[in-house]
């Protein structure tokens, strides 16, 4: 594995993370990429569009039972700067929806939506600026919900999974509709209030932006470069693999032109006041007094490099306690782990999928 590879599969940003990693080969169905357009959009805020353009991605073709529904559908939400796309590298897909894999996409029918303010959605850059409406997690599931029922026609879903920030809004979805789905599995992710360190570096990396006097309130012509490399730093901070790091880059010389090639990576895909909105959206997120809500069966799972969720805060041994079918998986750190990034590799941890797949499986009707 190159050292810039490295560098990109640590992080949880999807854009990146795509860059890194080649296509998947198509050894599985050709995705779809689509949108729907909601009118009248209302966010948790009270603030509104008039239509909210949700993209998203499918792999694969429903199947119905004998009255009609959608009985294979599978909800894969990607994490904070990445898109539904993001999932298509083969280092994720390739292990999951190829023949014979847990999510063989040739049996189910995969949605990949790009989050409000993400990827091909309605997003801040798309010329209101700072005036876009201050989205939220809930805002994002609200959009994909009805996203799934209103415009893909699907009425429960076999799986809801997700990633970092699409694994925070998997434990959303859980309490939001309970009886939505057969399995829920959030990778990466904690069901608390963020606070602590996380906080702190989400807000330090928006500070540096608007601290920028090139960022101009939000309304420049030209990126704060400045103002981003210091949210860089925060960035790659959090979703760093120190022993992967250390021994893909173990002199001076190859960490500083690592360093080099991820921040001109981060440049010339980020724009600032979408990283903004992004790193913000999780401002109000705090599942922990609704856990005992969710009623399908629950895997968390989290890596013990993981230095946005360490497991040294015990939060999660505490808190999957009140989920009623729920279970914590702490992988261990090995060779193949890499810091937050081990939620986009499948081969880590697709075993504990088939398990969370087998358990809830149910006659066909």
């Amino acid at each position: 594995m190159p050292i810039l590879r490295l560098v990109f599969f640590c992080c949880w940003l999807g854009p990146l993370l795509s860059l890194a990693q080649s296509q998947a080969p198509a050894h599985y169905p050709t995705p779809v990429e689509s949108d729907f357009a909601l009118a009248n959009f209302r966010f948790a805020s009270g603030e509104s569009l008039p239509s909210l353009n949700q993209h998203y991605t499918t792999v694969g073709q429903p199947r119905r039972d004998k009255a009609g529904h959608i009985m294979n559908a599978v909800l894969i939400m990607h994490g904070t700067t990445g898109a539904g796309t993001s999932f298509l590298s083969e280092l994720f897909a390739g292990h999951l929806f190829g023949p014979g894999q847990p999510l063989d996409a040739a049996k189910y029918y995969i949605i990949l939506p790009d989050a409000i303010g993400h990827g091909k959605s309605s997003k801040p850059s798309n010329g209101l600026h700072m005036q876009f409406p201050k989205y939220t997690y809930d805002d994002m599931v609200v959009a994909n919900y009805r996203l799934l029922t209103e415009k893909l026609g699907i009425g429960h879903l076999r799986l809801v999974m997700g990633t970092s920030m699409g694994g925070m809004e998997t434990w959303v979805w859980g309490y939001k509709y309970p009886d939505y789905m057969d399995a829920l599995l959030p990778l990466a992710s904690l069901p608390v209030e963020i606070g602590g360190r996380n906080r702190m570096l989400r807000k330090m990396a928006i500070d540096m932006i608007e601290l920028d006097p090139a960022w101009q309130g939000g309304n420049y012509t030209t990126e704060p470069k400045v103002g981003l490399a210091g949210a860089a730093s925060s960035l790659i901070f959090m979703t760093s693999s120190p022993k992967q790091m250390q021994k893909l880059a173990p002199t001076r010389a190859q960490a500083e032109a690592a360093l080099a090639q991820t921040e001109s990576r981060l440049y010339s895909s980020l724009d600032a006041n979408d990283f903004i909105y992004q790193f913000d959206a999780s401002r109000d997120y705090n599942p922990a007094p609704h856990l005992a809500a969710i009623k399908a069966p629950l895997f968390a799972i989290n890596s013990a490099d993981d230095q946005v969720n360490p497991p040294e805060l015990g939060i999660l041994d505490a808190e999957i306690k009140k989920v009623p079918h729920g279970r914590y998986i702490l992988l261990p750190i090995t060779d193949l782990t890499t810091g937050h990034g081990t939620h986009s590799n499948p081969s880590i941890w697709g075993s504990y999928l088939l398990e969370l797949l087998a358990l809830t499986e149910k006659p066909v009707r």
